[in-house]
């Protein structure tokens, strides 16, 4: 097996296609095929199934796959490190819960590389699709949190994709609403509070909403749920509703403005405030890139992590 054949079978997995694949492969079809069937024969499975309207992974294709997207990625990151002027466009990419942090430290490590010799992409999503994203390595790390209430569901997910979790920072639930809401110059703020004001949820799939949810309280039975999947439109929906959502408490306010505060969650002995332990997940046995150690760098100087 080589890195040839690794980059061949992502690029036919990508392009779902043997011809589109060679086009952009610049190689013959016939040969491509060739390729191919000898890594096939060599590995004793079909990573392919062929039919007329193009090609499809097969079960044992896919776990292929993600063995070699990630033998691909680190060969990348140690040529990286060692060779220069490389021609094509180095490829980096997160996912992440809707952590305002997260983008900031995106943006932060943007601006130490040439953008001419990179493709970035950052993922604001579920929490479901975060895990998928980095086991599938369509990202590289992926963002999210545990809780004690969490915790199980979300390491077993982890540990049948390979990944692990890197833990970054403790921290405790904050009440984050608009500043002109009735209750923005509280000090700290009940669920009793809360009651007559409409809570503010990222969607989740719908079985498994409780579990992925990231509001750290998410058990709490709501009398008022609105759903969203966007931070503009819950910040939006923050001034036109006086919603509220339950955050981390660590804001930018050079992304999200000025107008919004949080306020500290004030606990009882029936609503506890969990501690939210945030992290980033990757590959195990993972080589991170230049990038990502610059990215992760980033989140600690935010975060005030000491190295």
């Amino acid at each position: 097996m080589t890195i040839q054949q690794l980059r061949y079978v992502i690029g036919i997995a990508e392009s779902g296609s043997f011809n589109k694949a060679a086009e952009k492969l610049y190689i013959s079809q016939p040969s491509l095929t060739s390729t191919i069937h000898d890594l096939e024969n060599e590995l004793g499975i079909m990573i392919f199934s062929r039919s007329g309207r193009g090609v499809t992974l097969t079960q044992d294709g896919e776990e292929f796959l993600s063995s070699a997207k990630q033998l691909y990625l680190n060969y990348e990151t140690v040529m990286e490190r060692y060779k220069s002027g490389a021609e094509a466009k180095k490829k980096f990419g997160i996912s992440t819960q809707h952590y305002s942090f997260a983008l900031k430290s995106f943006v932060e490590m943007v601006k130490r590389f040439n953008t001419n010799e990179y493709e970035f992409a950052i993922r604001e999503t579920r929490t479901k699709e975060v895990i998928e994203d980095v086991a599938s390595l369509k990202s590289q790390i992926g963002i999210l949190y545990l809780s004690d209430f969490n915790r199980n569901i979300i390491q077993k997910l982890l540990n049948v994709r390979n990944l692990e979790f890197h833990p970054l920072i403790d921290c405790k639930a904050y009440v984050y609403i608009w500043k002109g809401h009735p209750l923005a110059k509280h000090e700290t703020i009940s669920f009793e509070k809360l009651a007559d004001y409409p809570c503010l949820s990222f969607e989740q799939d719908d079985n498994d909403s409780v579990y992925f949810a990231e509001e750290i309280l998410a058990t709490q039975e709501y009398h008022r749920t609105i759903k969203t999947n966007d931070r503009a439109s819950m910040l939006n929906l923050m001034v036109g509703l006086n919603g509220y959502t339950l955050c981390s408490g660590i804001i930018s306010e050079e992304l999200n403005g000025d107008d919004y505060v949080a306020v500290p969650f004030r606990e009882s002995d029936k609503n506890i405030n969990r501690i939210m332990e945030i992290g980033y997940i990757t590959k195990k046995d993972f080589i991170m890139s230049k990038v990502g150690t610059i990215y992760i760098e980033e989140m600690k100087k935010y975060l005030k992590i000491e190295k």
